[in-house]
This record gives C-alpha cells, structure tokens and sequence, in this order.
C-alpha cells in the first residue's frame, strides 16, 4: 500500500519539485497539496493522509499551528517539517506539537526519502544540524535566558489571531477567519498586548517575525 502524503509548502515551484521525487517512489503518493496553513488542516481532515510534508514559515496560519491541529484532530496522521530554516524556535515547537521529523530543504533528496520511510514507521528524524539545536536546547533545559516575552505565553487561539493581525487582516476578517465575533477578536488583542507587554501592531509585528511566527511577505 502506498504512503499518501499531502505537500504544504507556499510555493508552487518547491511542491511541484516535491512531488516529482515523491511519485518516483513506488510506495508514495502526492493525495494533496496545500499552499497555506489553513488548506493544509482542510485537506487533512478530508483526505486522511499517512504523512503531511509541512513548511514551517506559511501565510494565514504557519506550519506549527497547523501541524496542531491536524495531530489534534487526526492523532494517526504523521507529521513531517520540511524548512529553509535550522532555526531552534522553529525546530523545538514543530517538535513539541507532535511532528515526528525536521528535514532542511537544503538536503539531498535522499534525505526526504529516508526521513519519510523513518517517520512512516514510527521513528524519529532530524538533519544532522536539527540534531544539534535539538541536543543544545536539552543541555540548556530549554531556555534562552534573555528574559524576553515569548510564544510560549500565549495560548494556540491567541498566536492564530496573532499571526493574523500582522499579516494585515483586520477584526472583521480575522473574526470570519477564525469564527468569532469581532468582539471576541478585539478582547484577545488587548489580552496578547497585555501578555506581551506591547502596545503597538508594529510592536506585535516584530515580535512576530522575531519569534518565527510569520515572515509577513509571503
């Protein structure tokens, strides 16, 4: 039986090159693709994948938010982070949500293939410079030590919204997005600024790029 795998990356050129190394395999399939966070949980939800290929830096709702929900709603669905990035914020979050893999995309296509079949079956894989921010952070305990407001002091719902409002949605949109109403969006801003001891979207805009929740141009 064949691994079906849904490829969410926002650009077209790199999902086409992965789809192209994928069905070369005899034992995967492309069932889905998916440029944005969103479409990504939809096609989950709806295909039942074995294996969602998942980049980190995605628009509308990033690739650890929506690796989340998918694990959340479909604990059987493997997740596999595939990034430019070999950045710790990013590895140890896509991690901590659940994803089994963190492969850079500057690998060999080798790479993919060998961290697929390892994830497929249960196992964990790292790039060889994933490994070392992951063995860094244990020896650390896990912390950075700058004392700087962070992602880990909001909830899921808050850092959703969060990326939405700096990606240029208003209330009204981000409220259809999310479905709530906009009150419910304006109350959770003040709570995010509160939290974050911000008092500005520019504030919240850096801080957003900063901890890799969003690049904002996509």
């Amino acid at each position: 039986m064949s691994i079906a795998i849904v490829l969410v990356d926002n650009h077209g050129i790199t999902r086409e090159g992965l789809r192209l190394l994928i069905e070369r395999q005899e034992d995967m399939e492309v069932v889905g693709e998916a440029a944005d966070g969103r479409e990504a949980v939809r096609l989950a939800n709806n295909l039942e994948p074995n294996l969602v290929i998942m980049d980190v830096s995605l628009p509308g709702l990033n690739g650890v938010d929506a690796a989340r929900q998918i694990i959340k709603a479909n604990p059987e669905v493997k997740v596999l982070a595939l990034s430019a990035y070999a950045n710790k914020r990013f590895v140890i979050d896509m991690l901590t949500v659940g994803a089994l893999g963190y492969v850079l995309k500057d690998g060999m296509a080798g790479e993919l293939v060998r961290a697929i079949h390892a994830v497929m079956n249960g196992e964990r894989y790292l790039s060889t410079k994933v490994a070392g921010i992951v063995i860094d952070n244990y020896i650390n305990n896990g912390e950075d030590g700058n004392g700087k407001p962070s992602l880990n002091m909001l909830t899921p719902k808050e850092r959703e919204l969060l990326q939405l409002l700096v990606e240029g949605n208003l209330s009204k949109s981000a409220a259809r997005l999310l479905s709530i109403s906009i009150k419910t969006v304006d109350a959770r801003r003040r709570d995010i600024m509160n939290k974050l001891r911000m008092s500005s979207l520019a504030d919240l805009t850096k801080f957003a790029i900063r901890e890799g929740l969003t690049t904002v141009d996509f």
